[in-house]
Formats: structure tokens, C-alpha cells, sequence
């Protein structure tokens, strides 16, 4: 599929230099849905050619709208649109809640849902290593797009929670339900190479990592809820995080 070419006007008379008024024009067109997620990007020299721009001006915006995020450069491939990014900011959150904040649709499918014994796991949770924990497993979709793989284990209290609930829900929604409620959250963010399998659920093609995230959550009283291990697309995906100065 050839790039679809977008009606941008370069004025010479402008003090705005010419470059930021290229990407402003294009970012524009990604914003309105003019040009799509996954899209082929015009070539920067077809670009220079059509709107009688030279090539270090073109140059320069596309790899502005490149350092925001909008533009992707894979080797082999060319420049594409971005994915859009699901933001989540550091807080005590469902990936669910996240999607339906930004406007986005989340669906789920269930991958694993047994009773199992895991030893670390267990340690998360402050259990017997022999304790039996609810283990889930789920593909997150947002949208159409497999945004993350997330794995879950639950202490016996809870459970309960079925497949059906998980598909049409968000775990701490499920856990609310049941008159849980995590507060407070050790979160450790991480970055690999996916698995096999990942990289089959997650769609990934080449060498592309993820973003992963553990997690141990805690009621009001201490006692600790879940305990999560989860990977993201690291292309779609970003974690926002406010830091002070103590």
C-alpha cells in the first residue's frame, strides 16, 4: 500500500520556520485520522520533491514527529505512523480502568485461569510456598490491537472470580465486588526480549522488546491482594511517573 499523501501549505512569508510548519501540518493530519496507525509515511525525498522543500527541512520534522512518538523508523520497512500510545500514569490502577479513561475499548481473552502452587509467587502474597493461588492469565486488547499479556496470581480469598467475569471486566474491579481493595502498590518496571509466545500473542515482529511490570498490591490493612507479572508492547505503551524532590 503507497503512502497517502496529505495536503500541507508551506508559507515562505511566515516567520515560523518551515520545518515546524511541516510537522505541525502533518501531526495535524495523524491527530484528525488523516493518516492511521500502521500507514506508510510519505519518503522524504518524494516529500522534498512535492512541496519544493529541502531535504535537511524534511529531515528535520520528521524526525521531530519521530522523537514524539508519532512517526516509527524500522530498517527494511521505511517510516510508518505510530500506534497510538496508551499512557498510564504511575498509580494504583487497572490496565481496564487506564483503557476506558483514555477513551480506548479494552477486551479480554483468557489464556489460563487454574489453581496452582508457585513459590514466588507465593512469597509476593507473604504465603506458605504450598499455598494454592488462583493463576490467571490474560490477553489485553485495546481495541483490535494486543496491547499486553498479563499474568496474575490471587490468594484463596478471592478466589472465586471466574473467567466470564475477567472477560468482561478488570480484575480490581473483581476484586472490589468482593469488598477488596488494593491501596497502596510496590511496582518494579523492567524492560526483555519476549517470548515465543509473546511475541505470537503481542503480534511482534523482529527484535522488538517489551515493557514488563511486577507488581504486589496491599489493602488499607497490609495484607497483600495480588501479585501481577505483566508485558507490554513497548511501542504502544508507556508508563508516565511524577517525581519530586525530597
Amino acid at each position: 500500500m503507497g503512502a497517502q499523501l496529505v495536503n500541507v501549505t508551506i508559507d515562505r512569508d511566515s516567520p515560523v520556520p518551515l520545518y515546524h510548519q511541516l510537522s505541525e501540518q502533518l501531526r495535524a493530519a495523524i491527530a484528525d485520522g488523516r493518516l492511521q496507525p500502521g500507514d506508510p509515511f510519505e519518503n522524504e525525498v518524494a516529500l522534498a520533491q512535492r512541496l519544493s522543500l529541502s531535504r535537511p527541512t524534511v529531515r528535520r520534522a520528521i524526525q521531530d514527529m519521530v522523537d514524539q512518538g508519532l512517526l516509527v523508523r524500522r530498517r527494511g520497512l521505511g517510516t510508518t505512523v505510530a500506534n497510538r500510545k496508551v499512557h498510564r500514569r504511575a498509580e494504583l490502577s487497572s490496565l481496564f480502568d487506564d483503557l476506558v479513561r483514555d477513551g480506548r475499548e479494552p477486551h479480554t481473552t483468557v489464556l489460563g485461569h487454574e489453581i496452582v502452587t508457585d513459590e514466588r509467587a507465593a512469597a509476593a502474597l507473604d504465603l506458605p510456598s504450598s499455598t494454592p493461588l488462583l493463576h490467571i492469565v490474560r490477553l489485553r486488547f485495546a481495541g483490535e490491537a494486543p496491547l499486553a499479556v498479563l499474568h496474575n496470581w490471587l490468594p484463596p480469598a478471592t478466589s472465586s472470580i471466574t473467567q466470564e467475569e475477567l472477560e468482561q471486566t478488570g480484575l480490581y474491579a473483581a476484586l472490589r465486588a468482593r469488598g477488596v481493595k488494593p491501596v497502596v502498590a510496590r511496582q518494579t518496571i523492567g524492560a526483555r526480549m519476549p517470548t515465543s509466545a509473546e511475541r505470537k500473542h503481542l503480534r511482534i515482529r523482529g527484535s522488538a522488546p517489551v515493557l514488563t511490570m511486577t507488581r504486589m498490591a496491599f489493602d488499607a490493612a497490609g495484607k497483600a491482594v495480588e501479585f501481577g507479572d505483566h508485558c507490554y508492547r513497548a511501542e504502544d505503551y508507556e508508563i508516565d511517573i511524577l517525581v519530586d524532590e525530597r
